[in-house]
């Protein structure tokens, strides 16, 4: 506790030891004159003992702690004079808290005792632990010194070191660890503000006339005043052209867990409530856009980024197509997967059942006996980065085949949209007809496939079958040929040409219309080569070019990476760490540019004369 308990204590046991010594054991108790005087005088002290005194609040207070091993204490006090005490038990977490930590929960426990009193007058608070003097010099924050800051937000005080009994006023504390209580508002991390306030004012031509000028006339100059050797402007401090302590000031009410890292409004807000400076909210501005934290941690607020970019449209059938997989069904027949073709021209499609496990060359194998046979080889096939699309003997084959494989950037489900709609329908009819029995789902594909392709597509304005075949299939014993008479093969190759063309139009339009509708919830966006960028990496996946110790609390951007190449229109190849696994072409809508820092470092002093420079790290 404080010195002043000590020593009210230590005064009565002196008094009382001549009594206490008759109450040891096998003590003889004769009473003598001694213990008479000694009696006589603890009675004395014990009647004009000093009380606590009564708080005058034009008086400023003063608040003494210390810390122990078990417990924490404090003492208010007025000139001297104790007002009230208090003292708190440590728990099992909180004693093994360092010497200084305890200090701050000292701290912590008085200003919420008395608060009602401090708010009300200045006050200083004593601590005998150096250590706080140094804690300072450190750039880092700790948890109890926000905690402290937070608590003594709005109040006027001052921090003094103490020596252990003495109870004069140590000048041990140097000007970072006790700014002038004008600068109660500011965070302990930057206690030298004031003084760098004041010395810029000196650099500043329009400051120095403003103090000039109030020095002579405090009225002078509308909303500025002088007080303490400080210019306000309507209340707040008035920084002036200091850009130095600009940035620090920025930083804190933005960087700092006090900050928040809040958007533009807010931290001009917070600033404003304060200080006052020339073009603060444009500094502010461009200090919160460029602030990488931000642009990691926040997600954007814009519509989806990169116009749609369909695919073109094939010129005849089966000359472009697109595989997916669908997975996940129940085993029916030995089969637990589906193989779906799609032609991009006549909208015709496949299905081919498959069994896992399945390899690149049992695929292979598949697509040469379903399809190869009955359509031939196309130019394109379009897929997504599926590890069997992706495997060198899938890509070395069709590369010695010449067909050019295309396949979707990551997280970019755009270019195989097609085939994911026709999953959706497939997955639709065996739904409503195997659900009653899943493991059935295998005596049903035939009949999905039947289905999708002869119904009336709106693209094409008629079915997938007619696209093809150029007729109609044969359907509840109607031949919808009979009604049509027979044409030589020169007119059916007319009309074939003529469909063909027919489609293409149909087609186009529907693509354009697809792009319009698309194009009004998207936002344009391109990077030029070489610009750095920061990608958008799915939860869970990606770890090799990003581990992340918590999913949910991790950035959102990782980087930034540079921009290599531009593939196609919407996509681009980034210059990855080596140690990736992950392939380096993202779709335009997993990027964001990076706006750099308007603000840089100090920089280092040339030469170390005259500065005190430290042996070692510790």
């Amino acid at each position: 506790m404080a010195g002043f308990y000590r020593k009210f204590v230590k005064h009565f046991a002196i008094l009382a030891r001549p009594l206490t010594n008759l109450l040891k054991k096998h003590a003889l108790f004769i009473w003598t004159v001694e213990h008479q005087s000694a009696f006589a005088a603890l009675q004395q002290a014990l009647c004009s003992a000093p009380v606590l005194g009564i708080p005058d609040f034009s008086k400023p207070f003063a608040i003494e702690t210390d810390a122990c091993q078990h417990g924490v204490g404090a003492v208010l006090m007025q000139a001297g004079h104790p007002l009230a005490y208090v003292s708190k038990p440590l728990g099992i977490k909180t004693q093994g808290l360092s010497t200084y930590e305890k200090e701050y929960l000292a701290i912590l426990v008085a200003v919420e005792k008395w608060r009602s009193y401090l708010q009300l007058a200045e006050f200083e608070i004593h601590t005998d632990q150096q250590a706080l003097v140094h804690l300072n010099d450190q750039r880092l924050h700790t948890v109890w010194q926000q905690k402290v800051f937070t608590k003594l937000l709005g109040l006027r005080y001052k921090v003094v070191y103490k020596k252990g009994g003495d109870n004069g006023v140590a000048d041990a504390l140097s000007r970072r660890q006790h700014p002038p209580s004008d600068c109660f508002a500011l965070s302990v991390a930057t206690p030298t503000w004031c003084y760098e306030l004041q010395n810029g004012y000196h650099a500043d031509p329009q400051a120095t006339k403003l103090l000039t000028t109030l020095a002579a006339n405090p009225t002078a100059v509308p909303h500025f005043t002088l007080v303490d050797g400080l210019l306000r402007f309507k209340n707040r401090l008035w920084i002036g052209n200091n850009t130095n302590l600009q940035r620090q000031l920025i930083e804190q009410m933005h960087n700092s867990p006090i900050g928040g890292h809040s958007g533009i409004p807010a931290t001009v807000k917070r600033l404003q409530s304060l200080f006052a400076w020339p073009q603060l909210k444009k500094q502010v501005a461009a200090f919160v856009k460029s602030c990488p934290t931000c642009q990691q941690a926040k997600p954007e607020r814009v519509k989806y980024p990169g116009l749609l970019r369909p695919l073109e449209t094939p010129t005849s059938a089966w000359q472009v197509i697109s595989l997916d997989f669908v997975e996940g069904l129940p085993l029916s027949h030995g089969y637990d997967c589906i193989l779906v073709v799609v032609d991009l021209f006549s909208k015709y499609s496949n299905y081919v059942p498959l069994k896992h496990p399945f390899t690149a060359l049992t695929v292979a194998k598949l697509f040469m006996v379903h399809i190869y046979r009955l359509h031939g080889l196309p130019t394109a096939i379009v897929s997504d980065r599926n590890k069997i699309f992706t495997s060198h003997l899938w890509r070395e084959l069709f590369r010695l085949a010449g067909v050019e494989l295309r396949m979707s950037s990551a997280y970019h489900p755009q270019s195989d949209g097609q085939t994911e709609r026709v999953n959706q329908c497939m997955e639709t009819f065996l739904r409503c007809f195997a659900n009653a029995a899943p493991n059935k789902w295998f005596d049903f594909l035939h009949l999905a496939e039947y289905w999708y392709n002869t119904t009336w597509h709106s693209s094409l304005q008629q079915s997938p079958f007619q696209v093809l075949y150029g007729q109609s299939p044969r359907q509840l014993g109607i031949d919808s040929s009979a009604a049509c008479s027979v044409t030589s093969l020169a007119e059916w190759m007319q009309q074939k040409a003529a469909m063909q063309s027919l489609i293409q139009q149909h087609l186009a339009r529907a693509r354009n219309r697809m792009k319009l509708q698309a194009d009004k919830k998207r936002t344009e966006r391109s990077f030029p080569l070489g610009a750095w960028v920061y990608v958008k990496l799915q939860p869970y996946v990606q770890t090799s070019l990003a581990p992340r110790a918590n999913q949910k609390l991790a950035y959102r951007f990782f980087g930034p990476y540079k921009i290599e190449e531009k593939i196609g229109s919407v996509a681009y190849k980034l210059q990855l760490p080596p140690e990736s696994t992950i392939h380096p072409v993202f779709h335009v809508s997993q990027l964001k540019g990076v706006i750099p820092t308007t603000h840089s470092a100090s920089p280092l002093p040339v030469a170390f004369d005259g500065l005190q420079v430290p042996e070692r790290i510790l």
